[in-house]
């Protein structure tokens, strides 16, 4: 497939892009070593019982029987064969999966997949991305941004804010220091790595996302360079919070500067897999530096860890059930699993995480356990002292021509021997994420700090990729 956004080194140039990017989707689809490839995009990984059966019966019907996760919470079908797309598309589309053709590809939005979940939830900002969403699919101008372009919708708790969105909005907490719903309070909003965010009123953070795309839209065409993302911009051509403001009150939304935020964009709580170690006398929550602003009574509670699997405590008696797949992949049985716990004792919705896991809402407190057990018993992750918790891998041959070996089978042999990492010794960077790689191009490699098993000729090397520095090589070990 083609690779995840490359690890840049710090004032390297920028990209020149003399073409439109090549990420699959449901309709465009990309030719594999295993057959062809559909992405399905799944904004905010909301998923209902019947789009969650049509993914299965694509699966196996047109597939190879399985369902890949992504790191932005979307559903890859792997091994179509030629001439499937008509079928495909008529899948996906009596199911809702396919609300505007033209835009099927742009629709890529993450959500923090708790939200309005746990005890202690922040905001609950589903109503953002629903609302998000239909407004880009309503947009002209939103045809040209590109499949790789990202908005994230933080609940407060920090766990997506850090995995590099173009356009990122983070709930806040009202003056009270209680939870909001996703239609009231304020927001944050900051594009790519400027320090500097803009606060507006929650209602209308949807527009106010879509308004920051169009300014970068603007800002890709004025640099000549064919931009996909907001940090692929030349440094004339930056976009900041200041520009985006003024294509706000061009679109009559009234926003506030804040600058300097970048530390509440950092995960704290609930990204262990991304930000492993951020810094906490920092705290979740920005520094207001408006002295009119109201201030948050007291620290937040704290919310719950939205990339652990496990049992989720909900305020109102339900509880939810957060798995996780082994290395992003699920079988079909596994999925119809998944999809009958959410219809017969949950809400009869699934939220796909961008920690390829699927989150289950709704289920009495008395079941809970249970059917916890049940899903562990065929093959997903419940635990988080699983070995396979926050070890991820690329597809890996056969599935990919490019990859230099089995990635996935490598990892399973590292694993059963009690190595995760090559060499036998523990990761460089304690509670990192370790994700195994065929090829420099790292496809659905991690956000943050992370523990990078790359693949070479003389086996495999492995490093530490920081969020602030180019990979820095520990040592070389070859399996």
């Amino acid at each position: 497939m083609p690779p995840s956004p490359s690890i840049r080194p710090l004032g390297s140039a920028p990209p020149l892009r003399d073409r439109g990017d090549a990420c699959p989707g449901a309709l465009r689809l990309h030719a594999a070593a295993d057959g062809l490839l559909a992405r399905v995009r799944v904004p905010a990984g909301d998923l209902t019982v019947r789009q969650a059966t049509a993914l299965a019966d694509a699966a196996e019907q047109l597939g190879d029987g399985f369902l890949s996760l992504t790191s932005r919470g979307n559903v890859e079908l792997r091994g179509l064969p030629d001439g499937c797309d008509g079928r495909l598309a008529g899948l996906l589309g009596d199911a809702g999966l396919l609300p505007s053709a033209r835009h099927e590809r742009i629709r890529n939005i993450l959500a923090s997949p708790l939200a309005g979940l746990d005890r202690h939830t922040p905001a609950d900002v589903r109503w953002w991305a629903r609302r998000l969403d239909a407004l880009l699919c309503a947009s002209e101008s939103a045809t040209a941004l590109s499949g790789r372009f990202l908005f994230v919708l933080d609940d407060g708790r920090g766990d997506v804010a850090a995995l590099g969105g173009d356009v990122s909005l983070v709930a806040e907490r009202d003056g009270a220091g209680e939870r909001t719903d996703g239609d009231g309070g304020t927001a944050l909003l900051r594009v790519g790595d400027d320090p500097a965010a803009l606060r507006i009123a929650g209602p209308d953070a949807p527009r106010a996302a879509l308004a920051a795309a169009e300014a970068f839209l603007t800002a890709a065409e004025a640099s000549g360079t064919g931009a996909w993302r907001v940090r692929e911009l030349p440094q004339e051509h930056a976009l900041t919070a200041r520009d985006v403001a003024r294509a706000l009150r061009a679109a009559g939304i009234a926003a506030t500067h804040v600058p300097d935020v970048a530390r509440p964009f950092t995960a704290t709580t609930g990204p262990t897999t991304t930000h492993p170690n951020p810094d906490p006398a920092a705290g979740p929550t920005t520094t207001d530096p408006n002295p009119n602003a109201a201030p948050a009574a007291g620290p937040a509670p704290a919310a719950a860890d939205s990339s652990a699997p496990g049992v989720v405590e909900g305020a109102d008696g339900h509880h939810a059930l957060a798995v996780l797949a082994p290395l992003g992949r699920l079988s079909a049985a596994q999925w119809r699993l998944l999809t009958a716990t959410a219809a017969q004792h949950g809400s009869g919705e699934l939220r796909l995480t961008p920690w390829r896991g699927v989150v289950l809402p709704g289920l009495p407190a008395a079941a809970a356990a249970d059917r916890l057990a049940a899903l562990s018993a065929a093959g997903l992750i419940t635990d988080p002292s699983s070995p396979w918790h926050r070890l991820g891998a690329c597809t890996g041959r056969p599935g990919c021509a490019k990859s230099r070996t089995d990635v996935r089978a490598d990892l399973a042999h590292a694993v059963a021997a009690g190595a995760p990492v090559p060499g036998g010794s523990p990761a460089p960077a304690p509670g990192a994420p370790v994700y195994w790689s065929g090829c420099e191009r790292r496809c659905g490699h991690p956000h943050g700090t992370w523990v990078d098993v790359l693949a070479t000729a003389d086996g495999y090397q492995v490093s530490v990729v920081r969020p602030d520095a180019s990979p820095a090589t520990q040592e070389t070990r070859p399996q």
